[in-house]
């Protein structure tokens, strides 16, 4: 199972420490013009090396257009693309070579495929996650056309977190420092515990908001296809995420009266006073903002002692080395997004195969 989406699907193929990794883009409709640098820059938020408190492994991740694209546009065809790996260190994972690292998809891969790709977790990895980011960046071009804008940050490191309303914030302020949370004084408490589990050899979790701004209504179906279970099922795909909540989410743990979103007549417009339901109900967009949250556990790989057991069912003693992320979460903002933009243009396209006949 390598490929998201129903008409605008991505297929993702490669490893942490292949040659390169990539994927193909079926369904995207012709005519829509590729902005090659913004593609790259998302490319870029991405990337391993980029701050501080980010994996000191150095990649470039130039994105190579291979098919599916002519004069800067898309042609309807299957769009093609790599990214080359430059800069493994495969040596770095030669003495887990036989050992489970704990909580890491070494034991469960081993178990299913009887045979593993030991370097940097070879599909496992959360590099994989590039294709993601390129066939999001060609979604959210699309998704400008229709006036749909995506944003995720940071809003919680270990016990640091900010107040669940993303109203109360400018988003815009979120690529302002390298853990991508729109709260200045509030990113330098997350970058100081960031640092000081690194400096422990320890790694730590968080979550990620997430903000869709123009959704038009009708997106989603009412039994399987519900927005929220598409959203769900992108999220929870992601490396490392352990929990997705939408709207209120399990503080919806309270009396309807308090709960229920009432409409009225906004100039015209059917609206809601409040957004308990995170711009969903009845699995159907409604309109009004899309917000959700996405629960990252920590990294798994972490550079301290651990026990475990080795291929053979011996009880070891490991020790990981290489270069390693000690927080997933500021590499991660753009993933969620790219996984939401890809999710929303599908169901645009999927609403409008479904469209009613209007004579």
């Amino acid at each position: 199972m390598n490929t998201f989406g129903t008409i605008f699907r991505l297929t993702s193929f490669g490893e942490s420490h292949g040659a390169a990794v990539g994927g193909v883009i079926d369904g995207c409709p012709p005519g829509l013009e590729l902005d090659m640098d913004f593609i790259q820059s998302e490319l870029d938020r991405r990337r391993p090396g980029q701050s501080r408190i980010t994996t000191p492994r150095k990649e470039a991740d130039k994105v190579e257009f291979l098919s599916g694209v002519f004069e800067n546009k898309t042609t309807g065809a299957p769009i093609g693309f790599i990214v080359r790996n430059e800069n493994q260190q495969s040596s770095d994972y030669d003495n887990i070579k036989e050992a489970f690292r704990p909580s890491h998809a070494d034991f469960t891969y081993q178990e299913k495929y009887g045979i593993r790709d030991y370097r940097g977790g070879g599909r496992s990895s959360a590099r994989e996650t590039i294709a993601r980011v390129v066939a999001g960046a060609v979604a959210k071009l699309y998704l400008r056309h229709l006036d749909i804008h995506i944003t995720a940050y940071t809003s919680q490191v270990g016990d640091i977190a900010l107040e669940n309303d993303y109203r109360i914030y400018d988003l815009s302020r979120t690529e302002d420092n390298f853990v991508r949370c729109p709260d200045p004084d509030i990113a330098e408490q997350m970058i100081r515990l960031i640092q000081e589990v690194r400096y422990q050899g320890d790694t730590i979790g968080g979550t990620i908001t997430c903000v869709v701004k123009g959704t038009p209504i009708g997106l989603g179906e009412p039994v399987f296809g519900k927005l929220h279970a598409m959203l769900g099922s992108a999220m929870l795909s992601i490396n490392a995420v352990k929990g997705f909540e939408y709207g209120s989410g399990f503080d919806v743990a309270a009396r309807g009266s308090e709960v229920n979103d009432s409409f009225y007549n906004d100039n015209g417009r059917v609206s809601t006073r409040t957004n308990y339901s995170g711009g969903i109900q009845a699995g159907i967009s409604n309109g009004q903002d899309i917000y959700f949250r996405v629960a990252f556990k920590p990294v798994s790989t972490i550079l301290r002692e651990q026990q475990t057991v080795d291929m053979h069912g011996n009880d070891t003693i490991i020790k990981a080395r290489g270069r390693h992320d000690p927080c997933v979460l500021p590499r991660a903002v753009p993933i969620v997004e790219a996984m939401a933009a890809i999710t929303l243009l599908d169901a645009y396209l999927l609403s409008k195969a479904t469209a009613p006949l209007h004579p």
